[in-house]
């Protein structure tokens, strides 16, 4: 799975694209300990989630962006085996051809 995260600007939008992208439930709380409740078993993570202008968001939120990055770590160490793989990426969409 591919998110497009360049426009990006603050933690809401962040959030409330990664609930439509990764299809999290309406009530979705919008925060961290919500993010982490859905991946670690609301919804099925993507094998592998490509985030595309990555180096945006660690730009204009860096704690958000820190904090993302740590709990998908954690996903991965405590559930290796329905983990999700993750690309942190400055390429564009068009780069990556159909994948």
């Amino acid at each position: 799975m591919i998110i497009d995260v360049t426009e990006v600007k603050n933690s809401a939008q962040l959030h409330l694209l990664l609930k439509k992208d990764l299809g999290f439930p309406d009530f979705y709380g919008m925060n961290w300990d919500a993010f982490w409740d859905a991946i670690m078993g609301l919804v099925e993570m993507p094998h592998k989630l490509i985030l595309v202008g990555w180096e945006d968001v660690e730009q204009c939120i860096p704690q958000d962006a820190a904090i993302m990055t740590e709990l998908l770590q954690q996903l991965n160490v405590k559930h290796p085996t329905w983990g999700c793989d993750v690309e942190y990426g400055s390429f564009i969409k068009e780069d990556l051809g159909n994948g």
